[in-house]
């Protein structure tokens, strides 16, 4: 059996990371989940962080490196993807959005996505809601409905993140992600709904 191709994009910025450690948590949740059910998984992590550059010269010039360009092969190949930004100013981070920015508009139609983000304080957790969610909505990749937000008070006093409700959302979304990518057969991206002129629909409700 060909082993599940999961890619794990972490745009956090600084070495550790809280971002990166809550891509990793999520992605061994998955493997785990996926192994339940017998499927081995081959897991590939881009770290943007390395990416920047390469990200900000695509930006203005059109023309993506070689490891920006193995990066969005990777995303775009992938059977499933977990994607972890930072919330600052109550949004993804810039260089999170940018990297997205790179990619075909239809390149994640119908892909399985897990969304995460990470942040100092609860209070900004509904940007993944208001932000993240409508990011990939717009992309037309197919995001879990349990998306996990980590505050710094959710890692604990150890600063594992073993304690708390944060494990059992780990779980949750790593348990939906691996249903929906094995749930998932081959599938044309869903066209869009031809739009009705709003001339034409008053003239429908003429009698």
């Amino acid at each position: 059996m060909t082993a599940l191709r999961l890619v794990v994009v972490s745009a956090g910025l600084s070495r550790p990371s809280s971002t990166r450690l809550l891509a990793d948590r999520l992605a061994a949740a998955t493997v785990r989940r996926l192994g339940e059910d017998g499927r081995q998984v081959e897991v590939t992590v881009v770290e943007l962080r390395d990416l920047a550059t390469d990200i900000a010269n695509n930006l203005v010039t059109g023309f993506a490196g070689g490891a920006l360009r193995g990066a969005v092969e990777a995303v775009t190949e992938a059977d499933a993807l977990i994607a972890v930004t930072p919330i600052f100013t109550a949004s993804y981070s810039g260089l999170f959005k940018s990297f997205f920015d790179v990619i075909e508009q239809d390149a994640l139609a119908g892909k399985p996505v897990l969304i995460a983000a990470t942040g100092g304080t609860a209070r900004h957790s509904l940007a993944l809601e208001h932000a993240v969610r409508p990011l990939f909505a717009y992309l037309r990749a197919v995001v879990v409905p349990t998306a996990v937000y980590a505050a710094t008070d959710d890692w604990g006093a150890a600063g594992d993140g073993h304690t708390g409700a944060l494990p059992a959302r780990i779980d949750r979304a790593a348990g939906e992600l691996a249903a929906l990518q094995a749930g998932r057969g081959p599938q044309a991206p869903a066209q869009p709904e031809a739009v009705v002129p709003f001339a034409r629909q008053l003239a429908a409700l003429r009698v």
